[in-house]
């Protein structure tokens, strides 16, 4: 009972809902004994004939080239391109493709040499003992993709079925009208059919092989029945007689009446343990595996009342399409189209020049009656007869209306890609739309919009990454500046401040010293210029010295000569000495303006920033003495109160020597002031951070006018370590400022001197000789205490 049951199951078939039955129109062809084209003198080879990418060329121009030697390399899902025929590689260009839009794609012309010489072949019989793998890379080393249209890659279609695969379906159906290109080549080529079916088996063990073939083609049954019946040990392989019906040759349809199972929506017959092959894939197989030889030919049927003989061909690949169809007696006429496969899912060859390639399977040449093409596009009005005629189960009628109104989301949420494109609704549509070039046009955009939204996927996970990785390199950044950012200890700062104070010494002496491992520095100018510096101090301060004892001794001469003297005398001479001591004080200015620069240029030498000091506390000194000054001219009332009892004479003398030195000390007061902008915008020069410095330090000593000046100059160098972190801007600008403060108190100072004579004018109202007695004992005292403090200060400093 169990074995009745299962012969009944093998037996058995299903049935598809939908489908038409359009005329046959396949006894053009089908009658004739195939034939083979002749050997054309060129092929121009598309390196790109199957799905996927184009594989790389491994040819040049001007290369002599075998038939079957390979042109492109292949890796993964790209299949390589063979040589059709011997001959040499005469261009590698551009040529009109053998598709509906007619672009131009990468092919190789070959010129033939008439010879028609293989490459080395390396025939394999005994396959069965080789392993799979090895014959899986053969087959893809081949080129071999699906003939039946498709042109999907034979070798990863035989992968990705792996053992899952149960029943293999040989699909024989050939459903399309006109084309007999599989009928005729079962015919006459049986026994291949039946070891290429045996090379699958060894490949993917499945349990059955069902080579499903429609009642129309009896001739092509009796072949397979009587190939099959010669390996009587083959108990797999049955043979399935099916109704003729459009389109049963359908990978989903003929799967479900083989098998009664449905492909899910979206997915692939390999889900359900179901492989298919084309009859003419496994011709080739079985010659690539057995023979060694490469897809370089296949069978072309040439039909249409447009043929005065029609048939079938072998046809070399690359042979271009008018030559081929010259020798079926095609004549072009003006309106003559071309259709590339059959007339329900082919198209129409818009160049004649384009070649052969693996997936022409029929070249129609119909007549206008045939045709019919006078028909003209209406409206739709939802008759429904395209869902009657689906063989998917779809609504046509919607998805005509999606297409049109560009709903694409619409579109595929009805299954447009699970469209087959066999064109049964456009058959059976009484408007006359051709409702298959609307589907074409939706699915074509759809992947455009899929491909643009992959690339901004794949630009934003691109842009992500880089932000991340920008991000982590930022982190690993300052992770190292905190691992070499390390607190210092105690020895280690005191380590850092010495270096510091080493540089800073080296910059003071105005040039770098080289210091050798192991050797101690040479410091001997830097003691010379210190010492030299001294020596310049100690040689000021003795002459100054020399001109005061020298001056009191001369007043006191003229004092003692002129006790006695007449008070006119007195005042002739002291008119006398006050003309001679302004011209000796006019020479002395200009001997001490002409040593100027070159004082100023060996202060340079020595340090612009001591300078820079220097400068500073003169400024402090004159408004001190200027203080003073001020104060004796005060206190001379007083003065000149205890003075009542002295000679007038004396007095008047006393009084002609203290304005002529009062005048003298003004006018240095204000050279020196005067040059200390002079010397401090020099300074400036020489170094910004010294100039900062030098501001700094006067900015300071302005602010504690010149109050106790030891201690002043005993914390100037804490004080400069604390300018050197003021910026040079602002010390800038503050150096700017106090350098006009200084000339300021120096012009009051002048003036407070010149306005001297006036104040002992009235003075003398009083008693003008008593008063000018006391101003001039008052400013001789002062200037002893004034030089002596600077004495005092500049051997502190040295």
């Amino acid at each position: 009972m169990f074995n009745l049951f299962s012969l009944f199951k093998k037996d058995k078939i299903w049935d598809f809902k939908g489908g038409i039955h359009p005329p046959e129109m396949k006894l053009q062809s089908s009658r004739t004994p195939m034939r083979i084209a002749q050997l054309p003198d060129e092929v121009i080879i598309p390196i790109h004939q199957h799905l996927g990418v184009p594989g790389q060329l491994c040819v040049s121009v001007g290369e002599h080239v075998l038939k079957g030697q390979p042109l492109t390399r292949g890796v993964g899902r790209t299949l390589p391109v063979h040589a059709s025929i011997s001959g040499t590689v005469t261009a590698i260009e551009p040529f009109p493709s053998t598709h509906p839009s007619g672009l131009p794609e990468i092919a190789v012309r070959i010129q033939s040499d008439g010879k028609d010489e293989w490459r080395e072949q390396f025939p394999l019989v005994d396959y069965q003992s080789q392993s799979k793998e090895v014959l899986l890379t053969r087959i893809h080393e081949a080129g071999i993709a699906g003939l039946g249209g498709a042109g999907f890659p034979t070798a990863t279609k035989l992968k990705g079925g792996g053992n899952l695969i149960k029943t293999l379906i040989i699909n024989a159906a050939e459903c399309e009208p006109y084309i007999t290109a599989d009928d005729r080549l079962m015919q006459e080529h049986a026994d291949e059919v039946i070891a290429g079916c045996q090379v699958l088996i060894h490949l993917l063990s499945p349990d059955e092989v069902l080579i499903g073939i429609e009642d129309n083609k009896p001739e092509a049954i009796e072949s397979l029945k009587h190939a099959l019946s010669t390996v009587p040990d083959e108990k797999r392989i049955f043979i399935r007689v099916i109704p003729t019906k459009y389109p049963s040759g359908g990978a989903k349809q003929l799967t479900k009446i083989l098998t009664g199972k449905e492909v899910p929506s979206g997915g692939r017959s390999s889900d359900i343990g179901v492989l298919m092959q084309n009859v003419g894939t496994v011709v080739a197989i079985k010659r690539a595996i057995i023979d060694d030889e490469p897809l370089i030919e296949r069978v072309v049927t040439v039909t249409g009342n447009g043929a005065k003989t029609p048939g079938n061909f072998w046809v070399r690949l690359g042979t271009p399409i008018y030559s081929l169809l010259k020798q079926a007696g095609f004549v072009a006429g003006s309106e003559q189209m071309v259709i590339m496969g059959g007339p329900l899912m082919g198209f129409t060859l818009p160049d004649l020049n384009a070649p052969v390639v693996k997936i022409t399977n029929c070249l129609l040449i119909p007549s206008a009656e045939e045709m019919d093409t006078d028909n003209l596009e209406e409206a739709c009005i939802r008759c429904g007869h395209c869902v009657d005629a689906c063989p998917s189960g779809l609504l046509p009628q919607q998805l005509y209306w999606f297409s049109k109104g560009k709903e694409h989301e619409k579109a595929q949420q009805h299954n447009l890609f699970d469209c087959i494109e066999c064109g049964a609704c456009a058959f059976v549509c009484p408007s006359n739309i051709p409702l298959v070039q609307y589907y074409r046009q939706e699915k074509a955009e759809i992947r455009e919009i899929d491909a643009d939204a992959k690339r901004a996927a794949e630009a934003k996970a691109r842009f992500e990454a880089k932000k991340i990785r920008m991000e982590r390199e930022k982190l690993e950044r300052e992770a190292r500046h905190q691992r070499a950012a390390v607190k210092l200890d105690d020895k280690d700062h005191g380590e850092v401040q010495s270096a510091l104070s080493r540089v800073k010494a080296k910059q003071s002496i105005g040039k770098i010293i080289s210091v050798k491992a192991g050797e101690e520095p040479d410091n001997a100018a830097a003691i010379a210029a210190r010492k030299k510096r001294k020596e310049e101090v100690r040689a000021k301060q003795a002459a100054k010295l020399a001109q005061q004892k020298a001056l009191e001794t001369s007043s006191e001469n003229v004092a003692s000569k002129n006790e006695d003297a007449d008070p006119r005398k007195a005042a002739v001479a002291a008119a006398l000495a006050r003309v001679k001591a302004k011209k000796a004080q006019q020479a002395q200015t200009e001997a001490t303006t002409n040593k100027a620069p070159a004082q100023h240029a060996k202060a340079e030498e020595v340090d612009p920033r001591k300078a820079a000091v220097a400068a500073a506390i003169a400024r402090v000194k004159a408004k001190k003495e200027t203080q003073q000054t001020q104060s004796t001219v005060d206190e001379a009332p007083e003065q000149h109160a205890k003075a009542e009892k002295v000679d007038p004479r004396k007095a008047a003398v006393a009084a002609a020597i203290a304005r002529v030195k009062a005048k003298k000390e003004a006018q240095q007061t204000q050279s020196t002031v005067d040059e200390t902008p002079e010397q401090h915008a020099k300074a400036e020069e020489v170094d910004p951070r010294k100039a900062a410095v030098a501001a700094a330090i006067a900015r300071v000593k302005a602010k504690k006018e010149a109050q106790q000046t030891q201690s002043t100059v005993d914390e100037a160098p804490e004080q400069h370590a604390k300018a050197e972190e003021v910026d040079p801007r602002k010390a800038a600008v503050a150096a700017a400022i106090a350098r006009v403060k200084a000339k300021k108190e120096a012009q009051q100072t002048q003036s407070t001197v010149d306005e001297t004579p006036e104040q002992h004018a009235k003075g003398e109202e009083v008693d003008p000789r008593k008063a000018a007695v006391a101003a001039a004992i008052a400013r001789v005292k002062a200037k002893k205490e004034a030089e002596q403090r600077r004495a005092k200060e500049e051997v502190t400093l040295d």
